[in-house]
């Protein structure tokens, strides 16, 4: 164990020794510290807010991993078949959830702890409902309205499209991929956008809209471009050039060079989405092997806003494989921890900024952020 420990000390301090050489490049990061982008097509403004927050996951938009308790005595799989399976009794329940899950002192939380934004999910039915599903409309009127008095910014995220455009449980219905292959379901996303846009477009909390949460990369990319495209025209018809059009990179990081770009398109910005735990390459690096390839994330960031738009990290988190951690004492998956955090954070220090993934749930994990400031893996406070 003695050998253990030793051996994983000199490794972490290798790694550090890297770290602190990123952190002093001359080279390496635009300087945040006045808010300047990094070289490339970023924006026209001269000094960008740079996003710092969190998501609000499993809120107005269901994950049973996150939430399960609000599946209690079911076993349905997402929240289109949880509001089937309660019938008349899920309005109460989902009421329940969304009064208790996130409230005012969450906002003042996320505030206090130095952060400026917050990632707001939402489904299709948030505020035109179908049935099943509960709409949502009196707690986007309050995200919004606690933002506001919080000084927080908010990307509205189109978390769930009809027809779904991933299969997973978090579009609102796990299953097919459907969303692409009926018109219907493309339009309709479309005018609900259209319908935020008109509702929120002019709030002072809004930063963004985002158009699509993580559709698949099985969904051919000239229709998402061309989605992408019309729903830009329709959002823009109710939210000015001030108002970020965020669309997801659909796992595909470099298949949107000379896409959406001025003069035809303003104040445009890629999503991506970077976790280490979920592919076979993931579940075969040691833990310091995850710290060295998530540096590596600084320069395929600065890539994607060289040649293409500028970029946010739109969910990331500390969780990592089995493999990576499984040999470790509580000290020394406490260092892992810090480090990982330390290392993302710092490389997504030059784009247009990070939201983790999730402000909290209901288990204390490496996804919770709150635990994660609580244990010292992630900082109490964060700069302004």
């Amino acid at each position: 164990m003695v050998i253990q420990r030793r051996e994983f000390i000199k490794n972490a301090i290798g790694s550090a020794l890297a770290l602190a050489a990123v952190r002093i490049s001359s080279d390496a990061f635009a300087q945040t510290n006045v808010n300047t982008p990094a070289t490339g097509d970023l924006t026209e403004q001269a000094n960008p807010l740079i996003l710092r927050g969190v998501n609000l996951g499993g809120w107005l938009v269901l994950e049973k991993w996150m939430v399960p308790e609000v599946y209690r005595g079911t076993d349905a799989p997402d929240e289109y078949s949880l509001s089937l399976a309660l019938g008349d009794q899920a309005k109460a329940r989902l009421q329940r959830h969304r009064e208790t899950f996130i409230t005012a002192e969450d906002f003042r939380w996320i505030k206090n702890c130095g952060l400026n934004a917050v990632r707001l999910p939402v489904g299709y039915w948030a505020l035109e409902a179908p049935k099943p599903f509960v709409g949502a409309d009196d707690f986007l009127d309050f995200a919004f309205e606690q933002a506001r008095q919080n000084d927080l910014k908010v990307v509205l995220d189109l978390h769930g499209a009809p027809g779904s455009q991933n299969g997973w449980d978090h579009s609102g219905r796990s299953g097919e991929i459907g969303w692409h292959k009926n018109p219907d379901n493309i339009k309709e996303t479309v005018r609900v956008l259209a319908s935020f846009a008109q509702k929120y477009g002019k709030h002072p909390a809004l930063f963004g809209i985002e158009m699509l949460n993580e559709p698949s990369d099985q969904i051919p990319v000239e229709i998402l471009k061309d989605f992408y495209v019309d729903a830009y025209s329709q959002i823009r018809k109710h939210a000015g050039p001030e108002v970020a059009i965020v669309f997801h990179d659909s796992f595909r990081a470099m298949a949107w060079q000379n896409f959406m770009k001025g003069p035809d398109y303003s104040n445009v910005i890629i999503d991506t989405h970077l976790y280490q735990l979920f592919n076979e390459d993931d579940s075969k690096r040691n833990a310091q092997e995850q710290i060295v390839f998530a540096l590596g994330r600084k320069s395929a960031l600065e890539q994607m806003q060289q040649q293409e738009l500028p970029t946010f990290v739109g969910e990331w988190s500390l969780a990592l494989p089995g493999y990576s951690i499984e040999d470790l004492s509580s000290f020394q998956g406490d260092l892992l921890n810090s480090a990982y955090a330390d290392t993302q954070l710092l490389c997504f220090e030059n784009t247009r900024g990070w939201f983790f993934w999730s402000y909290k749930l209901e288990q204390k994990s490496a996804w919770n952020f709150r635990y994660c400031v609580e244990r010292g893996w992630l900082p109490e406070r964060f700069p302004a």
